[in-house]
């Protein structure tokens, strides 16, 4: 009695469930949402040499190639139905933005390293040449590979010694939006640079689903102290660089967008100790991806900042409905500024009038700084050390934006030719927030 009772609880529940998941999944497609993707055969080979590998995915066809703000991808080539890439690690001159610039770590004579852009199926054969010091090796962060393909020095793998090339070849049994990183002397390595971002594309991307722009970032942090010319890799918690592949505001590129597009942007964190809540100004988004992989379309939740952890991707998806310039920022405040000394006394409401004028008898041109905060001081252009950009923002169309580091723009137009950079939004007459008259306050009953 018990048991049919139960039986009859089961069956009722599983087709609340089919009934509602089809509900769900009719109601996405009506509002233009990406369905669901599964890949039944995404396991069903292990990759390993000698086993049938799906033909190689060819952009245009099979996918459109991301972009990488202030990037590039990593080139490759096909060797007998394989993708062949080259990794090449060594010290790199890296410019973060005008004004500082330090020796780094990375890939390919760039930092970050090239975006290595593959689509689900493929065979890939990837060789490492190590020109560092050191030795070092690629660990291909959250990709299924067989374990000797992992990449932990010591492990899985002996260390690629100085001088020496090592070969990686797996198969790509996934998409998504993954990361590469070494998997020897981490805190060292990592901090000087060494990480690049994997995107791997569906192999049949759902029909009709379209998006029209793509970006990937890679958010990072750093501990470069004023007027040196090195990161510091023993730093543990006072960063005071923090970048969108490697460049700090004024130095990143916007992303450029026309009205209507579908834009993804899949983000991933290496940064050493910090998460990441980023935050988009003007629109809404879902979040779409992690780097375990896509959310079904029913648990995708709309937010304007996405949080994300150390050690991990995610995709944001949204259609651009408004124009303009739309600040896309870090909203841990100080991950939005330029070597911010955490060590400077506060001086929020200090009167320095009589203090100035001493020291100035001493030292000509002096002046205390601070007591209204630090808004100005970029754009005073002051005297810093050498090779070094504390509170350095950049010029916008109306005065100075006293931002940096995690801060880029995004830029949707109503009607673009190209995807160039179109300048400055000019918004429409009567738009934009201005100067209130005495006969406004007056007329509103504003008084102050």
């Amino acid at each position: 009695m018990n048991d049919d009772i139960n039986r009859a609880r089961r069956e009722m529940l599983l087709g609340g469930a089919v009934l509602a998941g089809a509900t769900a999944l009719l109601s996405e497609k009506a509002a233009g949402a990406a369905p669901a993707t599964t890949h039944t055969w995404e396991r069903s080979y292990s990759g390993e040499p000698g086993q049938r590998a799906l033909p190689p995915g060819e952009p245009g066809r099979d996918y459109t190639p991301v972009i990488t703000p202030n990037g590039s991808a990593l080139p490759w080539k096909v060797i007998d139905g394989v993708k062949v890439f080259h990794l090449v690690a060594g010290e790199v001159e890296h410019e973060f933005a005008p004004g500082l610039t330090a020796k780094c770590w990375g890939y390919n004579g760039a930092v970050h390293g090239p975006t290595l852009e593959a689509v689900e199926g493929d065979r890939v054969r990837i060789y490492v040449s190590n020109k560092l010091p050191a030795p070092t090796s690629v660990h291909w962060h959250g990709v299924y590979v067989p374990n000797g393909m992992d990449g932990v020095a010591g492990l899985t793998q002996r260390a690629i010694q100085p001088g020496e090339t090592f070969k990686y070849e797996f198969t790509f049994r996934q998409s998504g939006t993954l990361m590469y990183h070494p998997h020897h002397d981490e805190m060292t390595q990592m901090a000087l640079g060494m990480m690049g971002m994997i995107v791997v594309h569906p192999r049949r991307p759902p029909a009709g689903y379209q998006v029209e722009r793509d970006f990937a970032i890679l958010l990072s942090e750093w501990r470069i102290r004023p007027g040196t010319a090195r990161p510091d890799p023993n730093e543990m918690i006072d960063f005071n660089v923090f970048t969108l592949n490697a460049k700090a505001f004024p130095g990143t590129s916007p992303l450029i967008a026309k009205t209507g597009d579908r834009v993804r942007i899949r983000f991933g964190n290496l940064s050493a100790m910090d998460h990441h809540p980023i935050h988009m100004h003007g629109h809404f988004f879902k979040v779409t991806g992690t780097d375990g992989g896509s959310i079904p379309p029913s648990a995708q939740w709309p937010e304007s900042t996405v949080l994300v952890p150390a050690g991990t991707t995610r995709d944001i998806e949204l259609v651009t409905d408004s124009p303009g310039d739309w600040p896309v920022h870090c909203h841990m405040t100080h991950h939005a500024m330029n070597q911010m000394g955490h060590g400077i006394p506060n001086m929020i409401g200090v009167k320095s009038g009589a203090w100035d004028k001493n020291i100035g008898s001493l030292v000509p041109g002096y002046m205390t700084m601070g007591q209204e905060g630090m808004g100005s001081t970029g754009e005073m252009r002051m005297a810093v050390p050498r090779n070094s950009i504390p509170m350095v923002g950049g010029q916008g169309p109306y005065g100075y934006i006293t931002m940096g580091g995690m801060f880029t723009v995004l830029k949707v137009r109503d009607h673009l030719v190209s995807y160039d950079d179109p300048g400055n939004y000019q918004a429409p007459a009567g738009s934009v927030a201005e100067l209130a008259h005495d006969a406004d306050l007056k007329r509103d009953g504003i008084r102050w």
